[in-house]
């Protein structure tokens, strides 16, 4: 068993997961592998234990089940070698809001807020306990852009998004890293699940470039890494402005333009 901390990866049978289950498992940790196909992640942990000599287990779950949520929840919470959660698992949808059934939608919205927010939940008061750990989110640059034309989608990666903000304000202090990575379009599978032509996407990042640039930001302990951008002083104008708009919401009155002569 590795002296570092077990990892437990959701969606980990192919594109991020599987890649963040590989460059750990190359870093030494041992794995807790999660996602629905386990015929795949059983290829995967055998590929891995091979190549590394790391521990690998398969939990194959469903997350969108609630009883499938609650058997990887209580791993979380009474597993004390898990120390890092890579909360990767989420689903995309194509078409517009008025082309989307309220079954897709549900599923998409229990996937990646639901589940996500309770698996953080389940492994945080262990983690704030031990004084130390890591909790990882992957959400999506379309969180910033309802222009993209993903309402649902956006929506959830936005959640994602505060959350993990809410999240690293308040477990920081306590030893606890909290990451939000924020991808662009990268070379997965979620789109073709999705039912959108990745070929049609004007630029698209492999998906191993998209992994190690947010191991990069792990290691330096970053709280918003978002790979494909370039200009990092961008996002920093962007947080500065947020802030400041926090100082002129003044609640006991209506702002002056609000107000009408009765």
């Amino acid at each position: 068993m590795s002296s570092l901390p077990t990892v437990l990866i959701t969606g980990a049978s192919s594109g991020i997961g599987a890649t963040y289950a590989e460059r750990f498992a190359r870093r030494g940790h041992d794995l807790v592998l999660v996602a629905r196909d386990n015929a795949r992640l059983e290829t995967l942990a055998a590929r891995l234990r091979q190549e590394t000599g790391v521990a690998i287990e398969v939990l194959p779950a469903d997350l969108t089940r609630r009883d499938e949520l609650v058997t990887v929840e209580a791993r979380l919470r009474d597993d004390a070698a898990i120390g890092i959660l890579i909360n990767n698992a989420g689903v995309a949808q194509s078409g517009g809001f008025i082309d989307q059934s309220a079954d897709s939608i549900e599923q998409l919205v229990t996937l990646n807020t639901t589940a996500l927010t309770r698996l953080a939940a389940a492994v945080a008061p262990r983690l704030v306990e031990a004084g130390e750990g890591a909790i990882v989110n992957i959400g999506s640059v379309v969180g910033l852009a309802p222009e993209f034309g993903m309402s649902v989608y956006g929506a959830t990666k936005a959640f994602v998004l505060f959350l993990s903000q809410g999240l690293s304000l308040e477990l920081a202090p306590k030893g606890v890293y909290v990451q939000a990575v924020l991808p662009a379009a990268t070379r997965t599978e979620i789109w073709e699940r999705a039912g959108i032509d990745i070929n049609t996407l004007p630029e698209v990042m492999d998906v191993g470039e998209l992994v190690d640039a947010a191991l990069v930001g792990f290691d330096r302990r970053e709280a918003v890494t978002i790979p494909p951008l370039h200009v990092a002083a961008r996002w920093d104008t962007l947080d500065a402005t947020r802030q400041a708009l926090l100082t002129d919401i003044r609640q006991a009155q209506a702002a002056e333009r609000y107000r009408v002569a009765v």
